[in-house]
């Protein structure tokens, strides 16, 4: 344990946690699920053939204890977000050459995540695709009155995320990266969920990215951003939700190089994408994409009641410039 003047940092084997005023952020980063975890959350999932690797007791945690206001980020709730069923419109569907096999591979027996023996197969999105973007936990999410997110305004500046300020060289007092699952696709790409959280001075700042590749076909990006100035009054969380697809090959063009091994980057696709006109990676209704629903931005703010709120700082403390 580590304190400092408006600060107090955990760290556990199984993750960090910093408590800065009322605020508590809290990150689990543990081993991938065993038999038991595995079966227990397809159970709750009603049998979705889950990932490779799935990470059950992984989750972001953001609290503010003075308000018993939490939300968070958990595998159990990202995987709910997979279609379990028959791929409708809107959903994404993706077909390979091997899908068909694949599918059949994941329900069967001798898989290494199988169905339960009790739950007949059930089609479902082979990709993982998921619209995740965390959920509010707490107490006082149930009441009638509780603090909702609801639409940001564009013309007001601190309804988005200060790209300026968190790209300056400000102190961490917290950093983690928590991944929720990983599969391979039976080595037709990749799909992960992952997410990096941070706490500086003067904020706090979360990403969370579904990635995916599927080779020869196409990459989709998802993310969630969640952030917080401690200055803010009143106190306001800021989330963008943005969803992004692309051929494989207009990816694969961004590449400096023959080798292939920057595709494998969510970073490097994540730029090539963003570069490329948003009419071509944002709109369902691009001639010859999937038409997913989770293509666009859109940003929401969550206002929280003053009373109560402590930052840590000092209370003469300003936004940033």
């Amino acid at each position: 344990m580590s304190m400092a003047s408006d600060h107090e940092l955990t760290t556990t084997s199984g993750g960090t946690m910093i408590r800065k005023g009322s605020w508590e952020i809290s990150s689990s980063t543990l081993p991938i699920s065993n038999s038991i975890e595995i079966s227990q959350i397809q159970d709750a999932l009603d049998g979705l053939p889950l990932p490779e690797m799935p990470f059950g007791n992984n989750s972001l945690v953001i609290t503010n204890q003075a308000l018993n206001w939490k939300y968070e980020f958990t595998t159990l709730e990202a995987l709910r977000g997979v279609k379990l069923g028959e791929l409708q419109p809107g959903d994404g569907g993706v077909q390979v050459g091997y899908a068909k096999e694949w599918l059949q591979s994941r329900s069967s027996p001798s898989s290494a995540n199988p169905m339960p023996k009790v739950v007949q197969a059930k089609p479902f999105d082979w990709t993982f695709t998921t619209t995740y973007s965390g959920h509010i936990s707490s107490q006082s999410g149930d009441e009638p009155d509780a603090p909702r997110f609801v639409p940001g305004d564009p013309s007001n500046t601190s309804h988005r995320i200060p790209i300026e300020e968190l790209s300056r060289p400000d102190p961490i007092l917290f950093y983690a990266e928590i991944p929720l699952f990983e599969d391979e696709l039976h080595d037709n790409g990749a799909a992960s969920y992952m997410i990096r959280a941070r706490v500086m001075p003067t904020s706090f700042f979360a990403l969370a990215r579904f990635s995916l590749r599927v080779d020869g076909v196409l990459f989709r990006i998802h993310d969630t951003r969640i952030y917080h100035s401690f200055a803010s009054n009143p106190p306001l969380i800021v989330r963008e939700t943005s969803g992004w697809e692309a051929s494989y090959k207009t990816i694969k063009n961004f590449l400096p190089t023959p080798d292939l091994s920057p595709l494998t980057n969510s970073d490097f696709v994540y730029r090539a994408i963003t570069s490329l006109p948003k009419s071509r990676t944002q709109n369902p209704d691009t001639e010859g994409g999937t038409g997913w629903r989770g293509l666009g931005t859109r940003i929401e703010v969550l206002e929280l009641p003053a009373n109560g709120i402590s930052t840590g700082g000092s209370s003469d403390e300003q936004p940033p410039a």
